[in-house]
């Protein structure tokens, strides 16, 4: 119904137009030399209009045939592009079922449709990835890193690969750069420190490192690995504050002061390492240099002062005092240890030793034998284990090869 009072209101208009032009008078004339025209102004303005339109549809015309084979490369190009799209989506779904030659034809099939657009050239590599072919994956990687706009893609594929075959320098360079594109990749972040940690490099693990990572442990492996001394010596006092109670850190700072002719400041370091986790390489130290046997009791005392009841303290003044002769004293905090369900196999090598210095080898045989036979039940003594992997080690060491964990290692022993 609207559409016929349009087109009565449409009739009307031009009924309306064609009465005007019937009631003008007037008339146009055209001379040249001794040619004249004559026509009436209402054929005039007709004959103007029906130009203006004659013009105006064969520019449209010519315009159009000129437009023609831009639109036919438009039309086949969006048909290409809804076949690539087609290929596209069988290729998704032939990779999703374990059919990575069928994936691989597919965008084959799409690239030649469409060119090679960054998803075409990441599934490619994700089906070369799965066939095995690794070179061929490299190449579609590499292309995509090569593109602005999907560089972050391409390089992290080559970061995985490179991580793969273990190539760590190359990880390194490919992490950096990766991270250089999306700086807040916080996954990118925590890729390059594992990267550190796998290439050794302590100091760029510790300036990557999160608040969970063991910066104590780095800390200190980065002071070993350090050429500078005095920048060694700011990274050791930074693994001591970090943690005293991580008596590696403990005995480097203290063996920097020391060396550094600060006996004081050393000594003062080995106390508190000792008072926040009593170890016995830090007693060793603590007692370095000192010959007489007596003098060396006294010392033992002043060190476990604040720790009397500790394991380790006893365990300390009992060896010290066996040392100097004061049996009496060594079998009082052996007793004391023993009774306080805290003896592991250490003290009854010292009961052992015990026996021996106050007895005849006959008299101490049978109370030797007693004593070996309640070590068997008790706990071995501690050691440098991985906490991850459970292997020992003689001595700490900032990644644990077993298992290639860093940070792991911890001394497991006697608690308080």
């Amino acid at each position: 119904m609207r559409n016929v009072i349009k087109f009565l209101v449409v009739l009307a208009l031009v009924f309306a137009v064609v009465l005007w032009l019937a009631g003008l008078d007037g008339q146009m004339e055209i001379r040249h030399g001794e040619w004249w025209i004559g026509i009436s102004l209402p054929a005039a303005i007709v004959l103007a209009v029906a130009a203006f339109l004659v013009l105006h549809g064969l520019l449209r015309l010519v315009g159009w045939l000129r437009g023609w084979p831009e639109r036919r490369r438009v039309r086949r190009r969006l048909n290409d592009r809804a076949l690539a799209e087609i290929a596209l989506t069988r290729a998704l779904v032939a990779l999703a079922a374990g059919r990575p030659e069928a994936a691989r034809l597919e965008v084959a099939r799409a690239k030649n449709l469409a060119g090679a657009t960054p998803q075409l050239l990441l599934l490619e590599a994700e089906a070369a990835r799965t066939l095995g072919d690794e070179e061929a994956a490299t190449r579609a990687f590499e292309e995509l890193a090569g593109r602005a706009d999907s560089r972050f893609l391409g390089l992290r594929g080559l970061l995985r690969q490179a991580e793969a075959r273990e190539d760590w320098d190359a990880a390194r360079q490919i992490a950096a750069d990766a991270q250089s594109v999306e700086p807040k990749a916080e996954w990118l972040r925590a890729e390059r420190s594992e990267v550190a940690l796998r290439r050794r490099d302590w100091g760029e693990a510790l300036a990557l490192s999160n608040a969970e990572a063991p910066r104590a442990s780095l800390t200190l492996a980065a002071a070993e690995q350090e050429t500078d001394p005095l920048k060694a010596r700011e990274l050791e006092r930074q693994a001591f504050m970090a943690d005293p109670r991580f008596s590696p850190a403990v005995l480097a700072h203290a063996r920097r002061l020391a060396a550094d002719g600060s006996p004081r400041r050393s000594r003062s370091a080995l106390q508190q390492g000792w008072d926040a986790a009593p170890h016995p390489d830090i007693a060793e130290a603590y007692l370095a240099g000192e010959e007489d046997r007596i003098r060396r009791v006294k010392m033992a005392e002043e060190l476990t002062r604040r720790t009397p009841d500790h394991a380790e303290s006893r365990l300390l003044r009992a060896r010290i005092c066996l040392e100097a002769g004061l049996t009496g004293r060594a079998r009082q905090e052996l007793n004391a240890l023993r009774d306080s369900g805290q003896a592991d196999r250490r003290a009854y090598d010292l009961l052992v030793e015990l026996e021996r210095a106050e007895h005849s080898p006959d008299a101490a045989r049978e109370k030797e034998a007693a004593w070996l036979r309640e070590a068997s039940d008790a706990p071995m003594e501690p050691v440098w284990r991985c906490g991850h992997c459970g292997a020992e080690h003689n001595h700490w060491k900032p990644l644990c090869e077993a298992c290639g964990t860093a940070g792991a290692i911890s001394w497991s022993g006697v608690t308080r």
